[in-house]
């Protein structure tokens, strides 16, 4: 073999160990892109008309679980420094479709946020807010961990609201 085949070999096995080296950036924006498929449609699982449904006086109704959600990701993924626009989070909201809407802005904010990041940064720490009593100093990593982590609690909070209403949420039901 010449030099200029083992050349494009050397090239080739350089281009296929880099297409399989796992990437924090691309994980992370493929887990919170699955996790905003899975919450929108159990958002949209609940008739319009039980948005304001609390199994009991003191817990959040159905609709501020779901403005919490929005709220906290657009804080938390704020944290990340980038330049993408704020959404806007009307934790008073009670119309269905402006809920579902502050939902779905503030996960698309998300993923403009970590399209804007790279593996280095994902490393780097986040900015400080008025929320680090919650984790402290950490970074972008650990804080896209920690939201999705306090999403995935609030939705089996909403899986047990739908279900208290007769409603199979969707991730559970059979194709």
């Amino acid at each position: 073999m010449n030099k200029i085949g083992v050349g494009l070999l050397v090239m080739l096995a350089a281009a296929s160990l880099a297409a399989q080296q796992p990437s924090v950036q691309a994980g992370a924006l493929a887990d919170w892109t699955g996790q905003k498929d899975i919450l929108m449609k159990i958002a949209k699982a609940m008739p319009a008309e039980k948005f304001g449904f609390k199994p009991t006086p003191p817990q959040r109704s159905y609709g501020e679980q779901i403005l919490h959600i929005a709220e906290a990701n657009v804080i938390q993924m704020g944290r990340l420094g980038a330049h993408a626009p704020v959404p806007q989070v009307n934790m008073r909201a009670t119309s269905p479709d402006e809920v579902l809407k502050t939902l779905e802005d503030s996960f698309d904010f998300g993923i403009a946020v970590l399209k804007e990041q790279t593996d280095a940064t994902m490393v780097q720490a986040a900015e400080s807010t008025r929320f680090d009593r919650f984790m402290g100093p950490s970074t972008k990593v650990r804080v896209v961990s920690y939201v999705m982590g306090h999403t995935w609690d609030i939705y089996g909070q909403m899986v047990v609201y739908v279900r208290l209403n007769g409603i199979t949420p969707p991730a559970s039901q059979r194709p």
